[in-house]
């Protein structure tokens, strides 16, 4: 949550590892939500011509603003709304991922369970996040008399601080759960392949030196410990 360059660096390494997950995770997969695959959706919209299909008015405008915390822009690159981030996870939160199709969802359920162990609750990703911005929301009324988009962005910060030491009281589950859950898909969005909607102009990758779908690196492979030279390329085809 700093703004320093290194930190946020550090924050954003934090998500790598999910680029594969996501990739799944997204794509058409035939459920019991629906037989007919889903196909990935395209990334053409710029953020403000966006309409989300899962969060309502009052959810989307948390979700902005939340994502424009966890991901400013600055020096390294563009943030979160210029990448194309809540329109992500918007999208992501309709697929067999988003309604907890990917996950054994049976009991007993733990909520405070060890990380290695995994997920263990009975929400799904998209129950996780409607109903901690709907408690965070109220919180939010009741302690600084508006809603989290409403708050000044250092206060805004802090809020997010709070949520992630469960530190605000969340009637339908711990708010460190909520948090993680929004920083996850935050990041996923932010180094996905730009074909589910989010990494817009594969700025994410460019940041990192990450290649993309290239077909193969067999020009590159006796260049052990150098850089990469060329940019990422996206699944549809399209160059960074």
């Amino acid at each position: 949550m700093s703004d320093t360059p290194n930190a946020r660096r550090r924050f954003l390494q934090g998500g790598l590892a999910l680029i594969p997950l996501v990739t799944l995770a997204s794509h058409g997969v035939p459920t019991a939500f629906g037989d007919t695959p889903r196909q990935p959706a395209t990334p053409q919209l710029q953020p403000d011509d966006y309409r989300p299909r899962f969060f309502t008015d009052v959810e989307w405008a948390f979700v902005q603003a939340a994502c424009d915390r966890l991901i400013p822009t600055d020096e390294l690159g563009p943030g979160a709304i210029a990448c194309g981030i809540p329109g992500f996870i918007d999208r992501q939160m309709d697929t067999p991922y988003g309604h907890g199709a990917l996950f054994y969802s049976q009991g007993p359920f733990i909520t405070d369970q060890l990380p290695e162990l995994g997920y263990q609750g009975r929400l799904a990703p998209r129950d996780i996040l409607r109903l901690g911005i709907a408690g965070c929301d109220q919180w939010c009324r009741q302690t600084h008399g508006q809603p989290f988009a409403g708050l000044a962005s250092l206060m805004q910060a802090q809020v997010l601080h709070l949520l992630e030491e469960g530190k605000v009281p969340l009637e339908a589950l711990p708010s460190s759960q909520f948090f993680n859950q929004l920083l996850r898909n935050t990041r996923e969005g932010y180094f996905a392949d730009p074909v589910y909607g989010g990494n817009r102009d594969m700025a994410g990758w460019k940041m990192i030196g990450f290649p993309g779908a290239r077909a193969d690196f067999m020009d590159w492979i006796d260049h052990p410990g150098e850089r990469y030279p060329l940019g990422p390329v996206s699944i549809s085809g399209q160059r960074g």
